[in-house]
C-alpha cells in the first residue's frame, strides 16, 4: 500500500468539470492498493495518517496533527502509485490491486478515517479526475505500508 500525503490550504476534485469533493485546510491523500495488501496495511495507514504531525504549532514547527488543527481529508484512489519507476519508460501497473478488490479497500479506508471523526471527501473510484490544490509548505510525504 502506497500513500502520498500533502498538507494543503485547499484542494478540490472534479469529474467532467463538476466538483465532487473539496476541502479547506487539511490533507490531500492519494491512496494506492497493491496486490497482497491486507487489513494490517490498511489499519497502519489509517493510524499513521490520523496521527501524522505535519501542521505547524505556534513556533512554526511541525508538531500538530490534523485533529489539532481541525483539518479535513480529501481522499483520492491513485493506482498509478504502484509503479516504482524501475525498468523502461512506460509505466506498468502490474502490482496494483485488481479494481474490484481495490474499490472495496478504498471504501474501507475512507470509512475507517471517518470512524476516527474526520470529515473525508473522496473521489470517484476509477474516474478520470482533475485535482486542484494549494500545497501548504510545500509539505508532501510518500508512505509505504
Amino acid at each position: 500500500m502506497r500513500v502520498v500525503v500533502q498538507r494543503v490550504r485547499e484542494a478540490a476534485l472534479s469529474v467532467d468539470q463538476e466538483t465532487v469533493g473539496s476541502i479547506a485546510s487539511g490533507l490531500l491523500v492519494l491512496v494506492c492498493f497493491e496486490q497482497g495488501d491486507g487489513d494490517e496495511a490498511l489499519a497502519k495507514a489509517v493510524e499513521k495518517i490520523s496521527k501524522l504531525r505535519v501542521f505547524d504549532d505556534s513556533d512554526g514547527k511541525m508538531n500538530l496533527d490534523i485533529t489539532a488543527v481541525g483539518g479535513d481529508i480529501l481522499s483520492v484512489s491513485q493506482f498509478t502509485l504502484s509503479w516504482d519507476g524501475s525498468g523502461g519508460h512506460r509505466p506498468s501497473f502490474e502490482r496494483s490491486m485488481p479494481p474490484q478488490e481495490a474499490r472495496l479497500k478504498y471504501a474501507i479506508f475512507n470509512r475507517e478515517l471517518r470512524a476516527r471523526g474526520f470529515t473525508v471527501k473522496e473521489g470517484i473510484f476509477g474516474a478520470s479526475m482533475k485535482i486542484s490544490l494549494i500545497n501548504d509548505g510545500p509539505v508532501t510525504f510518500f508512505l509505504q505500508f
